[in-house]
């Protein structure tokens, strides 16, 4: 099997540590508290200092051409003292925009439509544990039809928060007050025959990376444990307006990595030994304990596939642009997305249908429809596979690509192009060493609680050694790589394979297409430590799920949502819920 998104973050990280150049940043860090401005005052750089920095950035001039830069160098210690000395907020993004979207290559105009392919008319169930369970669709039925009270809903899930969260550290704040005051908005709507949608009534949760206004939002950080925002983010004003019911603020990893937070380690219901790995930790775990009927996530690099993945839930990482992203915590500007984390395929696509859409305070969003039909015939579809990654998998990942075969849609090899995408990962180490610069500068770095050679303050400080001429050629190598990816595509309405292989997480993170990621079977497996590949073998073993993920062209979530909803019944494994829960 390739390895997890971790151990990607990890090459990067190494690969800063060999190539990067050290001269002009190396005084980073000089003093405990020094301000960032004042670190480069009195510095004088000679060719000695200059030839040392060229081991580490992988150079070799000759001491002719030191000495003619030696002038430029020491001004550019005046620049970065400027630089250093401004304050920059974290919602102040580059100039630079990321688009997806390739020359020559348009996007196909969509509808805004849903069709759902389920149908919803059962009753409302005497366990309150199955109407917590069920599905989006199927709370959205009961509501309009009178047989659930939004009221209710939340209250069963509130509920079951204040009875399992103490073992999950699902969620770090709770607005009981807010979802009842938000509950209670919706049954008067419904009352009065006024229906503002499919989440009208539906209680959520919501990833703490999203800005609530006068509602803690911290981060998952030790520095930003009293963060409280003025402003809501686009997001959560959207879902407002759709007339969904937010239940609190999820656990994250740190600063959006892992499920390691200040308040500890994130759980996963199936087996609360182990972390639910990250970094929409609390998200996954509270959608798979049945806490609340849906959750947002955000991935830069894995963080909704992973934890969807270790808790089995459905997770889709929208297209780049699909979402605003404005009021959310920025890590990677050229690559944070947001996305939903559902029980159901089919409820990922009610979700997104509330979510899409152009924002004005986020220039990456696109003007586009998003168009879900759950009743489409799937026999048109022509599905791609890898061979080579089917072979290195699992049963379960063979299973799947037989049921996909079983549905009737074409499926054929694949053209994964023969590209290194590795390199492509630097590109979260230093846009995230830029966003934070703040904390490694005034050494507040320090106060995370996870201080190791895999943590931030680590990946941080070696980023910014990393030769500013060679992330440039890294952001040439992304585009050629779009290039690759898109042109791999061509006749193809989905890619079907393992969640980490050949590559293709880091690679469609840096192409911006989309991925969903769905159930499809049970593993039994002994408790895992932080990295999803890294078991420690001693001990009872759990059943805990195992997934599969499809890519769908730029902008083409639906067709991928329609798949893993057949998926999901073509399987079953999906129903299966976590025990004491």
């Amino acid at each position: 099997m390739s390895s997890s998104r971790r151990d990607v973050l990890k090459g990067a990280v190494a690969g800063a540590c060999i190539a990067g150049a050290g001269g002009l940043s190396a005084c980073a860090k000089k003093g405990a508290g020094a301000a960032p401005a004042s670190m480069t005052d009195g510095v004088k750089l000679t060719e000695k200092i200059i030839a040392d920095a060229e081991k580490v950035a992988g150079l070799n001039f000759t001491a002719r051409e030191r000495a003619m830069m030696l002038d430029d160098l020491q001004g550019s210690l005046e620049t970065l003292a400027k630089t250093r000395g401004a304050t920059l907020e974290n919602a102040e993004a580059p100039a630079l925009v990321f688009d997806p979207k390739l020359p020559r290559r348009p996007v196909k105009s969509q509808k805004n439509a849903l069709v759902l392919g389920g149908t919803y008319a059962a009753p409302v169930p005497a366990n309150e544990a199955d109407i917590a369970y069920a599905s989006i669709a199927q709370q959205g039925a009961w509501l309009r039809s009178g047989a659930l009270t939004s009221a209710r809903l939340t209250e069963i899930y509130l509920t079951r928060i204040e009875q399992h969260n103490p073992a999950l550290s699902a969620f770090i704040t709770v607005t009981a007050d807010l979802a009842r005051k938000e509950a209670a908005a919706a049954d008067k709507d419904f009352a009065a025959g006024k229906d503002k949608g499919p989440l009208h009534g539906v209680p959520y949760a919501l990833k703490d990376l999203a800005d609530t206004a006068g509602v803690l939002t911290t981060w998952g950080a030790e520095p930003y444990q009293a963060r409280v925002p003025a402003t809501d983010a686009e997001v959560v004003r959207k879902l407002r307006n759709a007339g969904a019911v937010l239940l609190g603020k999820t656990a994250l990893g740190a600063i959006a990595y892992g499920d390691r937070w200040f308040g500890g380690v994130t759980k996963n219901p199936w087996n609360p030994l182990e972390g639910s790995s990250g970094s929409s930790a609390g998200s996954a775990s509270a959608a798979a304990a049945g806490l609340c009927a849906f959750a947002i996530g955000t991935e830069t690099l894995g963080s909704i596939v992973s934890p969807s993945e270790r808790c089995g839930t459905a997770g889709l990482r929208p297209t780049f642009g699909r979402v605003s992203r404005a009021g959310f915590m920025a890590l990677c500007w050229s690559l944070d997305k947001v996305g939903p984390i559902c029980r159901a395929a089919e409820d990922t696509a009610i979700v997104l249908s509330e979510l899409n859409g152009y924002d004005a305070d986020d220039p990456s969003t696109a003007r586009l429809g998003f168009t879900y039909d759950g009743a489409a015939d799937l026999k048109a579809m022509t599905v791609g596979f890898v061979p080579k990654w089917f072979e290195e998998g699992d049963s379960v990942d063979r299973a799947a690509l037989e049921a996909l075969k079983s549905l009737g849609v074409t499926v054929k090899e694949f053209p994964w192009p023969e590209f290194d995408f590795a390199p492509l990962a630097q590109i979260v180490t230093v846009e995230a060493a830029g966003a934070f610069s703040e904390l490694t500068f005034s050494n507040r770095d320090d106060e995370l609680g996870w201080q190791d050679k895999e943590a931030w303050p680590n990946i941080w400080r070696a980023a910014r050694l990393f030769p500013a001429a060679d992330y440039v050629q890294i952001d040439r190598l992304r585009r050629r790589a779009m290039e690759a990816v898109a042109k791999a595509f061509e006749g193809f309405d989905a890619l079907i394979g393992p969640h980490y292989a050949g590559g293709a997480l880091l690679a469609t993170n840096a192409t911006g297409h989309p991925q969903l990621a769905v159930r499809t079977g049970f593993a039994q497996t002994p408790t895992r430590s932080r990295s999803a590949d890294a078991a420690k073998e001693s001990g009872e073993k759990f059943r805990t799920p195992r997934g599969i993920s499809l890519w769908a062209n730029l902008f083409e979530e639906g067709k991928i949502i329609a798949l893993g909803r057949a998926l999901e019944e073509a399987l079953g494994a999906a129903r299966e819920r976590p025990k004491g829960f």
